[in-house]
């Protein structure tokens, strides 16, 4: 099956999702933890001075079996979409270890065995996967200082924080995946550079890059961290005309409820959500059982207010095997009209939010 790109992406994704709830993948990070990887494995040849232990994405060029596996386990468990291996595959995290100049290498890496994997299962039943191109929020943020007693300060400016992610997001485009998947969205402002950078990919490239945003809660109340309720965030990026909107990571299914449903009431787009596997224990592992994950995210499928279901934190393969079972038949979410004198010749309305 050749790769879905560009338009025929977006269209065929609005087709499949017209039929049914679709599913995406779960945790990579808990997952690659399993695997008991030592300095060696994650090193490989390479000779940059750092230790790599723990830089999950430098794996697509070092041990491209094990992010190669755990792909593979979630399409055999029923995911329709697979998220590329790249979280912190950005010029500010990689920095940290020392990698920065491996940013493109590592993307484009991981986009293709991300692509190489769904497009294996597409060709056997004939049914699409997409592939999105997983951004991370890096350990920067546009709208808070780092300093308590100098308010104004920023370690980055937008601009800089764009170029970042303009460089990671060609890349994975170049390794083949469909949308770009800006996640775990702390920062209003950060992502708002995010958007920038794919628009900016897409003029370079002459045609459509969908984009998927999921934001991420600080607490119960539902802000992040720059203080937009999951209302306020979804008006800043509106504009955007974002594939989805979402909510991804911080808590579990239970602690999400009420605001699922408060995003799938206003938002005009498919709503993907994918909780963390419960809350961790005081050491830190996810005890919640894959059942009771299906159990609760299948609230939200027969209240209509999802098109796509996953998980973050915790989640393993059978999770998501137990949410695409949980699920199948359910119809998706109905996407709300959005006002008249908001759809005229495709305008939007701009907001100053972020």
């Amino acid at each position: 099956m050749t790769r879905v790109s560009g338009t025929t992406a977006r269209s065929r994704f609005e087709e499949q999702a017209a039929r049914r709830i679709l599913i995406t993948d779960g945790a990579f990070g808990t997952e690659i933890q399993n695997w008991k990887l030592a300095e060696a494995d994650y090193a490989g040849a390479l000779k940059l001075g750092h230790d790599q232990k723990g830089n999950n994405d430098i794996l697509a060029m070092t041990k491209p079996d094990v992010p190669m596996a755990i792909t593979r386990a979630y399409l055999a468990a029923g995911s329709d979409i697979v998220s590329t291996n790249t979280f912190s595959a950005n010029r500010i995290s990689q920095a940290d270890y020392g990698a920065e100049k491996l940013v493109r290498e590592i993307n484009v890496a991981s986009a293709r065995l991300a692509r190489t994997a769904a497009d294996d299962v597409a060709a056997q039943d004939g049914r699409p996967r997409f592939v999105a191109g997983s951004i991370g929020p890096t350990n920067k943020t546009l709208s808070l200082s780092p300093d308590v007693n100098d308010p104004g300060f920023r370690e980055i400016d937008f601009d800089y924080l764009k170029d970042v992610y303009l460089e990671q997001t060609m890349a994975l485009i170049e390794g083949g995946v469909d949308f770009i998947l800006i996640e775990t969205i702390f920062d209003t402002l950060n992502a708002k550079a995010g958007i920038m950078a794919v628009l900016e990919a897409s003029d370079v490239l002459g045609r459509d890059v969908p984009v998927m945003l999921s934001m991420t809660l600080t607490d119960l109340s539902g802000r992040n961290l720059s203080g937009h309720t999951v209302e306020a965030f979804w008006h800043a990026v509106r504009h955007a005309k974002p594939l989805t909107i979402g909510l991804n990571c911080s808590f579990g299914a239970q602690q999400l409820r009420p605001h699922v449903k408060a995003l799938s009431a206003i938002a005009d787009t498919y709503i993907m959500v994918y909780p963390n596997a419960g809350l961790p224990n005081e050491l830190g592992a996810y005890d919640e059982l894959p059942d009771e994950t299906a159990a609760l995210v299948t609230e939200w499928a027969q209240a209509g207010q999802v098109n796509v279901l996953g998980g973050c934190c915790g989640s393993t393969p059978a999770h998501i095997a137990a949410m695409a079972k949980a699920v199948a038949g359910l119809p998706p979410r109905t996407l709300p009209v959005a006002p008249i004198a908001t759809r005229l010749a495709g305008l939007e309305p701009m907001t100053m939010a972020g």
